[in-house]
């Protein structure tokens, strides 16, 4: 039954990504957003969301002291263990089998002598992160990309990764071995890690967020650039230089 249901969801978010496909000349220098009114208002809460939690403008910003930073490395080994399977999943839906099976060694390696993913054992031989989703998966098998979206708390996407996003919740192979409650561990350790990332490129994302003449503009320029340079697709116009600027905190 989990597998049928499987099936429909991404049946129906396949059929979902594709159905904001932009015509000729309705996408000026390669962004196509015509929900930017609503995309706009949900930039706004986020922005408001994190400036209340994290932004520097409300607290002394700190340089993290090596406990916090063993924790945030701790986190991020485990967060990047427990997502390794659903890694796995989509590198053989896209052919990728070579690296399905790198990811599957990393995972083991991580899993046993990396003491139950929190260190990084894989990465001392050679077996670097590999990271993939339902919506790398989509744009493989010909999904065009759709609108562009902004997510509540979650903050840029498209309509295809949106689709992606909510497949992946079904297609983690550890969702359906791993009893309750421990199955959520992994999900609060993503968590943790996003907001690890988010302190650890304060910097960035706060020039962006509130130095910008357009945060929202800036933001969704960065966001298409990398995703789309990520993907090996065309990305939009414009002066930010994907290879130019670090956007793995974004």
């Amino acid at each position: 039954m989990r597998a049928m249901r499987a099936v429909f969801a991404a049946s129906l978010v396949s059929a979902v990504a594709a159905c904001s496909v932009p015509g000729p000349g309705e996408a000026p220098d390669g962004i196509h957003d015509p929900y930017e009114a609503t995309n706009r208002k949900v930039h706004a809460f986020n922005r408001n969301v994190d400036q209340a939690f994290f932004s520097g403008s409300r607290r002394e910003t700190r340089e993290p002291g090596p406990v916090a930073q063993d924790f945030q490395l701790l986190v991020g080994n485990f967060a990047d263990t427990v997502s390794l399977p659903r890694t796995v999943v989509n590198q053989v839906l896209q052919g990728r089998l070579g690296a399905a099976s790198r990811n599957t060694l990393r995972f083991s390696l991580n899993a046993t002598l990396g003491f139950g993913g929190l260190g990084d054992f894989a990465s001392e031989l050679g077996l670097e992160r590999d990271e993939s989703d339902f919506g790398e998966t989509l744009a493989v098998w010909g999904v065009p990309e759709g609108a562009y979206q902004t997510l509540p708390l979650i903050g840029p996407s498209t309509e295809r990764d949106t689709a992606g996003r909510v497949v992946d919740l079904f297609t983690d192979p550890l969702s359906y071995v791993v009893p309750r409650p421990q199955r959520y561990v992994g999900t609060a350790a993503r968590a943790l890690d996003t907001v690890g990332e988010r302190a650890r490129y304060s910097g960035a994302v706060e020039d962006v967020l509130y130095d910008s003449a357009d945060g929202y503009a800036q933001l969704r320029l960065i966001y298409l650039q990398n995703r789309r340079f990520e993907l090996g697709e065309d990305a939009p116009g414009g002066e930010i230089d994907p290879m130019a600027i670090d956007t793995e905190g974004f």
